[in-house]
This record gives structure tokens, C-alpha cells and sequence, in this order.
């Protein structure tokens, strides 16, 4: 005999205020299909969880509260889906929504203890959630721990979902979140600070390098707008891999099919996410590929990439330019953030340059992965989720974290050493360039070769070929005349 809602609606018990937290010590028992498992008492998780921490206690990477963030945006998202169709009592809907809240704002952090390494499909991690929230909300209306009365972690909270369809959507929610609260904001900063650097140095004409050998003259300004150029295209890219991400999975349930989620769950549901988040979020038009692959994330994960191979260009750019202070290119001035040797003292090192190169080193490996692991869908599921939300969500907050220390204790604080720039200027044989389109490509090549050879200045090897008179070489050679601005149409 089944239950009508209006039956579960006369037996709603009072929802109390009580505090987050166990005031327990010792063990208490769970259950779930397959037994009865002990759980520490001032836990809210249950047996699943449980059986999770014996079985893949596996090194030190636990999944990331972002997950569970994002998690709680699902489950509130469901729960409020479920009571408008009728299918949860509101009352139940009430105790789910203000349990999952609590689990939005991080108030329940420590009641996720999962490991990265587990079932690949993240079930254990939906689980964890499912029976964190129903105990919460057990405990809310004064009811039993353990007890799965009158909240239940399958039947309630997890009611018209599947971990299959879930865990995605739970990446997904996470994924644009981080994207949109950190990490574009971060590189949007640091693209801004290295343009303004740009402008302000557009004057400063400086040698030009390529192969690291001396190329022709452009402006310090110039080099510095290459690297906000790279930054912008980077965050371009960052930005349009959303569109991916704002598909959720959510009423695929196991396969895609969307057994046992009431008619038009998928929609109502991303509905409510893009409501409660302020995002786009819609339901994805095919299931089985929502579920099958993890292609979205593997070209988030690829944006990524992009960001870690700019940013490591221009920070190995800026620590060879500053390299020195008297022995090597010493363009630029770092600013001294700390002493750089445990034994040389005075010396100091281009450090945040460093750390941004590692950061990049790192990121590039974790799309690797991600990319492997994005290949190994099998028929209606891909069983590598946890390792590419985990390697994206870490990817994309040092990325964010990088950018933010790099920008503050580096690019913000350089400053030229305009002497030395001067210097290499002016003794800079690639000059010789400008002479070409009067003299000719070979007789600008002896001559350049000649003062190399003879250690003399570019003039003086002009004067001494014969091929052009003071009175020409002064009003060819003139850096600043050579450097064009170097956007379309120049």
C-alpha cells in the first residue's frame, strides 16, 4: 500500500533549530543494503561512507569540498523539483533544502572526508552527500541518527537521481563556479597589470630578441603588449569552454533513459541550478553523451592548458630579462621579495617567475590525465571522474592562485633598468636590418659580420665598407623609427 503526499503532509513532525554538530562520542550504528556498519557518533555520515574510508584510504588527495559545494546546489535543486511535482512531501523538501544549505555555505565540511581514489563514477561522493544531508535533516526535525527516519539518504534526498547523472552535474556546477569566481577574474587582473606596464614603456626602445640571438629594435611597451595579447586569447578561451559546462546530465539518472525522474525533471532541475546559481545552466539535449563522455571537461581542462602555457612564457621571459643583476641581461628589476640563498648573501631570485613556471609544469601534467582519463568512457559511462574533477578543479585554483601572487609581488613591482636596455641598444648589430632596402641583403651581412669580427660599432664598419656615408647611416640608423606598433594594418 503506498502513501499518498497528503498522508506524508499530516504526519510532518516540527523542524527544530538545532545547532550543526554531534554531541556524541563513540560509535553508532548505519545500515544500508548490504549490512550494518559502525560510524564515529558525532559524524553525520553514513554506512556507505563508511565502507568508502576502509576501502580506499588511499594516499592524501581528498575530494575537493568544491565538489560538495556544488553537490549541495543538486540536492537542494532536486529536492525543490521533487515537492513542486508532488513526489516529496514539503516538509521532507524543507528538512533536504535547509540540511543541503548548510552544505552550499561549507558549514558541513568536515562531514566529507572521501578520497579522490574511489568508484569512478563518484557514487560514493554522491552517497557521502545523500546521507550527510539526511541525517542533518533527521536531526533537524528531531528524529533518530541512523535511523533513515523520517529523511532517507536513497529514497529522499537522492529521489529521481543516480550518481551517474549527478556527479557530472555536480563537476559541471563546480567547474563554472571556480572559472567565473576565480580564475578569470585572476587572469583578467594580471592582464590588466601587464597592459598598463605596456603603455606606460610603449617609448622604451630596447633590442629585440629571436633564437635567443639579437634581432631588430621594438619598444619595451611592445614586448610587454605581446604577453597581455597571450592573456587575453587565454581568457577568451577560458570563457568559451563554459558552454560546455552549463550542460548538465541531471535526469539521465543511470544510463541517459531517465528512469524513475518524474516528466521534465531534467529541465525544472537545471532550471532551478541556473536560479539558485545566476549561471546559465540548462539540461544537456542528449543524455547519453552528458553521461558517456566527459568531453566538456577535457576541453575546459584543455583552456587550462592554455592559460599554463602563456603564463609560463611570459614568466620564463621576465626571469631571463631580469637575470643578473651584473652578469646577465638585467633588463628588467624584480622586486626583492625575500633573501634568495642560504648561503650567498645578498642574492636575490626571480622567485614568483619560478613558481609560475611549476604551476604550469603541474597543470600541463593534470590535462594530460585528464585527457587519458576523458578517453576511457565505456559504453554509457565514463568511470574517470574523479581524477579529472579533482585535477581540474586543483588546475584551475593554482592557476587563479599563481596569477593573483604573480601579478601582486611581481609584474606590479617591476621596473626597467633603461641604462642597460640603452646599452644593448646601442650596440646592437642587428640594426644592420634597416640598411637592406639601400645597400642590399649581402652588403648589410659583411658588414655586420665585419664588426662583430673586428669588435667595432655597427657605424664604423658602415663608414669603413664604402657602402654608405655617415650622412645616410645617421638618418637610416634610428631605432625608434623601426619599430612600427605591430598590429593589423601597420
Amino acid at each position: 500500500m503506498t502513501t499518498s503526499i497528503d498522508d506524508e503532509n499530516s504526519k510532518q513532525p516540527p523542524m527544530r533549530d538545532y545547532p550543526i554538530g554531534i554531541q556524541a562520542t563513540g560509535k553508532r550504528k548505519e545500515f544500508d543494503s548490504m549490512g550494518t556498519v559502525e560510524v564515529p557518533a558525532d559524524r553525520y555520515w553514513g554506512s556507505q561512507t563508511a565502507r568508502s574510508l576502509q576501502h580506499f584510504s588511499i594516499g592524501d588527495d581528498r575530494m575537493p569540498k568544491a565538489v560538495y559545494h556544488a553537490y549541495g546546489i543538486v540536492k537542494k535543486a532536486a529536492a525543490l523539483v521533487n515537492a513542486d511535482a508532488g513526489r516529496l512531501p514539503k516538509w521532507k523538501a524543507d528538512a533536504i533544502i535547509r540540511a543541503a544549505d548548510e552544505v552550499i555555505a561549507g558549514k558541513l565540511d568536515d562531514h566529507f572526508p572521501l578520497f579522490v581514489w574511489q568508484t569512478g563514477s563518484g557514487t560514493q561522493s554522491n552517497m557521502n552527500v545523500n546521507e550527510v544531508v539526511s541525517n542533518r535533516a533527521i536531526q533537524l526535525l528531531d528524529g533518530e541518527l541512523g535511523t533513515q527516519q523520517p529523511i532517507g539518504p536513497n529514497d529522499d534526498v537522492n529521489m529521481g537521481q543516480s550518481s551517474n547523472d549527478s556527479f557530472p552535474s555536480a563537476m559541471h556546477v563546480a567547474a563554472v563556479s571556480l572559472i567565473d569566481e576565480r580564475l578569470v577574474p585572476e587572469l583578467s587582473k594580471l592582464a590588466e597589470a601587464i597592459e598598463e606596464k605596456a603603455q606606460g614603456w610603449m617609448d622604451v626602445i630596447k633590442v629585440g630578441r629571436t633564437h635567443l640571438q639579437d634581432a631588430t629594435p621594438l619598444s619595451v611597451g611592445q614586448e610587454w603588449s605581446g604577453w597581455a595579447a597571450q592573456l587575453r586569447a587565454v581568457i577568451a578561451e577560458v570563457e568559451r569552454c563554459r558552454e560546455g559546462l552549463y550542460e548538465l546530465a541531471l535526469g539521465g539518472t543511470a544510463v541517459g533513459t531517465g528512469l524513475n525522474a518524474p516528466k521534465n525533471f531534467s529541465l525544472n532541475v537545471a532550471k532551478q541550478i541556473a536560479q539558485l546559481t545566476g549561471k546559465p545552466f540548462v539540461t544537456a539535449p542528449n543524455k547519453f553523451m552528458a553521461q558517456g563522455s566527459l568531453d566538456a571537461m577535457v576541453r575546459a581542462s584543455a583552456a587550462n592548458r592554455g592559460a599554463a602555457v602563456a603564463l609560463m612564457k611570459i614568466a620564463n621571459d621576465m626571469r631571463w630579462l631580469a637575470s643578473g643583476p651584473r652578469c646577465g641581461l638585467g633588463e628588467l628589476k624584480l622586486p626583492a621579495n625575500e633573501p634568495g640563498s642560504s648561503i650567498m648573501p645578498g642574492k636575490v631570485n626571480p622567485t614568483q617567475c619560478e613558481a609560475m613556471v611549476m604551476i604550469a609544469i603541474q597543470v600541463i601534467g593534470e590535462d594530460t590525465a585528464i585527457a587519458f582519463a576523458g578517453s576511457q568512457g565505456n559504453f554509457e559511462l565514463n568511470a574517470m571522474r574523479p581524477i579529472i574533477i579533482n585535477n581540474f578543479l586543483h588546475s584551475a585554483t593554482i592557476l587563479a592562485d599563481g596569477a593573483e601572487k604573480f601579478r601582486r609581488f611581481s609584474v606590479e613591482g617591476t621596473a626597467l633598468d633603461q641604462e642597460q636596455i640603452k646599452r644593448y641598444l646601442d650596440n646592437n648589430l642587428m640594426l644592420v636590418t634597416a640598411l637592406s632596402p639601400v645597400i642590399g641583403y649581402q652588403n648589410a651581412a659583411h658588414i655586420a659580420e665585419s664588426a662583430q669580427a673586428s669588435d667595432s660599432t655597427l657605424k664604423e664598419a658602415a663608414l669603413q665598407s664604402g657602402e654608405i656615408d655617415e650622412q645616410q647611416y645617421d638618418k637610416i640608423i634610428v631605432p625608434r623609427n623601426m619599430v612600427g606598433n605591430g598590429v593589423a594594418g601597420a
